[in-house]
This record gives C-alpha cells, sequence and structure tokens, in this order.
C-alpha cells in the first residue's frame, strides 16, 4: 500500500506461508566448522525500496538514481531493459548476499501505473544490473540449486564467479561452473552405473582344482623301470649285509 504496488502471485503465496527464509549451512576443516553457503529471502518487514532515498544524511548528497549511468545500452537484441533506479522503476531488495551485491524484484514499469510485470534482477556490486529469472518461483529454484554458494549470483554475469568462489564451485556445483564443457562432451559429467557390478551376486564361485598334466607312455614306463632297479639294488645289499 505504501508503494501503490501489488505483489506477484507467487511471492506473495510464499510469504502466506512463511515471513521470509533463511538457511545456512558449514562445511568442515580442521574439525572446525566454517559457515559457507547461504539462502535468504528477506521477511516483508526488509523488503526495503531502493533508490528512493539518499545514501547519505546530507540534504544535497546524490542518490542511486544521480549515480545511474544513462549511456548503458538498454534492450538491444536478446537483452532485456535494465531497471531504473528513479521512478521509473520499483526496486525492493530480496536478498543481500552477504555484502556481495543485492538480488532485487523489479517492477519495470512504475509510470504512469505500476504494472504488475516483475522480473528478479542481481545488482552487483559496481552498480551494475544483471538479469536473474521472470518469476520468483525461477529464481527460488536457482538459490536451492545452487545451494546459496558465495557469490553464486556472479555467475550469470558476464565476468564470472570469482577463483575463490570457483573452488567451492568445483567441488560441490561441477556441471554448474562447467557448463560449456559439459555442451561439448555430454557424457563427461554422466555418472555410468553397471548394474552387472552393482547387483553383483555375494556368493563365491567353486574354484576348481587343476589336475597335474598327463605323463607321456614312454616317460612313465623308464620311470617304473627305474624305481624297480633300485628297489632289487637295495634288496642285494641289504643280503650281503
Amino acid at each position: 500500500q505504501k508503494n501503490s504496488c501489488v505483489l506477484p502471485e507467487d511471492l506473495k503465496n510464499f510469504y502466506l506461508m512463511t515471513d521470509g527464509f533463511q538457511m545456512t549451512w558449514s562445511v568442515k576443516t580442521d574439525d572446525t566448522p566454517m559457515p559457507l553457503g547461504s539462502m535468504v529471502i528477506n521477511s516483508v518487514s526488509k523488503l526495503c525500496r531502493l533508490g528512493g532515498s539518499s545514501m547519505y544524511t546530507l540534504p544535497s548528497a546524490p542518490t542511486l538514481a544521480d549515480l545511474e549511468d544513462d549511456t548503458d545500452e538498454e534492450g538491444n537484441g536478446d537483452k532485456p531493459e535494465k531497471p531504473h533506479f528513479d521512478s521509473r522503476s520499483l526496486i525492493f531488495e530480496l536478498d543481500p548476499c552477504n555484502g556481495n551485491g543485492k538480488v532485487c524484484l523489479v517492477y519495470k514499469h512504475a509510470e504512469p501505473v505500476v504494472s504488475s510485470d516483475t522480473e528478479i534482477w542481481f545488482l552487483d556490486r559496481a552498480l551494475y544490473w544483471h538479469f536473474l529469472t521472470k518469476t520468483f518461483t525461477a529464481y527460488y529454484r536457482l538459490l536451492i540449486t545452487h545451494l546459496g554458494l558465495p557469490q553464486w549470483q556472479y555467475a550469470f554475469t558476464s565476468y564470472g564467479v570469482s577463483p575463490q568462489a570457483k573452488q567451492w564451485f568445483n567441488m560441490y556445483k561441477p556441471i554448474t561452473i562447467n557448463t560449456a564443457f559439459l555442451s561439448e562432451e555430454a557424457d563427461s559429467f554422466v555418472n555410468k552405473l553397471d548394474p552387472n557390478k552393482v547387483f553383483k551376486s555375494k556368493n563365491k564361485t567353486p574354484v576348481l582344482k587343476k589336475k597335474p598334466p598327463s605323463q607321456p607312455p614312454g616317460s612313465q614306463k623308464s620311470h617304473t623301470s627305474m624305481t624297480s632297479s633300485k628297489t632289487s639294488s637295495l634288496a642285494g645289499n641289504s643280503s650281503r649285509k
């Protein structure tokens, strides 16, 4: 009511179920837990508008609208038109991104009447806009599938995530960070499962004893004649004694 706009239906249903969302998870290094992932959707009370007030307390201080660069290309080709910090758009912060930027709910057409069409955009620390999704539901799926990894929103920018964040992506989301490699070799990340090995019977197969090789008949005869001569010589020796 304060900003004369209506929440999109999917976001309104989300806030009817829960007033915001926050989930963090950690990894253990040297038996010490270290916070890593963070998934945040601001509550209704923290759904603050951007660009409406000055960043400083001085009366003549610049606002975000004053810092906006109007020379950026807008809506060229397949690129959607970027939001504006002035009265042409209404922008509300959904996620502060731990200081790495802001995920915003954007009403792009606020004049003369606020349109019900909304989009989700990412505002980086240099105040450049990057399109994420057209609906809150699609953004929520992105948030969950990226596990809230640090700087995951920068994967949708032209300069990508930082080298440190890329290491965490390689560990927990290798397919997401290697999409170009995946498109070239579709089978590189496919889990090849051999059911014959997985469901192999645990019953031991009986081991067959090998028979000694059969000797030719001539060698057997010579062997028996040698043993008989040895026994006769032994008998002769015993009779002499």
